[in-house]
């Protein structure tokens, strides 16, 4: 199916690996020039290396920013060209008890994995407007509706992204910008591959063991029972920002393997 991206532009925080990485790569496939973003410039040489080593005809280049740091994100969206698909993506995560998160740990996680869409929409989205056409697309997780108790401000994170998007989508009425989310479910992410390869190490079991144990104690109701590849969420993702899916507005869509339970 030809998605007709290939005389659009899009620009993916967090692309440098898993979920965003795998985004650009799809996008690339359909023609679309992308512009992918990470912490520092090494690790975006990486991603590039790669992304053309796969994708030969690519167009793709690559801006670092810390989306912590206000200044470089600042700097960032000056050195952004016109953006035709925004993908806030970028968003980091950590298990941690209740009593044990400061406030500073509150404002942090809110700072990059909130204020970073905020930012880019505030600076991208009316622009977009003003063409009549784009995509504007929020990351969001299962673990914003149904939050995990040990990663609580993870989850209010992923929950605020959902009321940012719907409200940005009806700014969109009898235009051709399309705004939705994507809820994902549990994805082995190259973080979350990290993770349990520690986890699996220090409990002497092999990395397919721990995966087997996290799934069936953790997301029991998973209809899929096993994680989910970063390339199945980045399939809904380049659909949703194309052409195609030009009646696809406001929307949550899911892509979470059957863990929530509600309708």
């Amino acid at each position: 199916m030809d998605l007709q991206l290939q005389s659009k532009t899009a620009f993916i925080s967090g692309s440098t690996q898993g979920i965003g990485y795998a985004i650009a790569r799809q996008l690339l496939s359909e023609g679309a020039t992308v512009i992918i973003n990470g912490r520092n410039q090494a690790k975006i040489e990486d991603a590039l290396q790669k992304l053309r080593q796969e994708i030969p005809q690519a167009e793709v280049s690559g801006i670092a920013a810390d989306f912590s740091n206000i200044e470089q994100v600042n700097a960032l969206i000056d050195a952004l060209p016109q953006v035709d698909i925004l993908i806030n993506n970028v968003g980091v995560f950590e298990l941690k008890a209740f009593t044990e998160i400061t406030d500073e740990q509150w404002l942090s996680i809110f700072e990059i994995n909130v204020m970073s869409s905020i930012r880019l929409s505030r600076a991208l989205f009316p622009k977009m407007m003003e063409r009549g056409w784009g995509r504007v697309l929020f990351i969001s997780s299962e673990s914003g509706v149904n939050i995990p108790e040990n990663m609580i401000h993870y989850g209010m994170t992923k929950t605020a992204l959902l009321s940012i998007s719907n409200g940005l989508s009806k700014l969109t009425k009898n235009t051709q910008v399309t705004v939705n989310s994507i809820l994902g479910g549990p994805t082995y992410s190259d973080g979350v591959a990290e993770a349990v390869s520690q986890i699996a190490q220090a409990q002497q079991l092999s990395e397919e063991q721990m995966k087997e144990l996290i799934i069936q104690n953790t997301n029991q109701t998973s209809l899929l029972q096993r994680f989910i590849a970063p390339s199945e969420i980045a399939n809904m993702a380049v659909y949703l920002c194309s052409p195609l899916a030009s009646a696809t507005n406001g929307a949550i869509t899911r892509v979470d393997g059957g863990v929530l339970t509600t309708l």
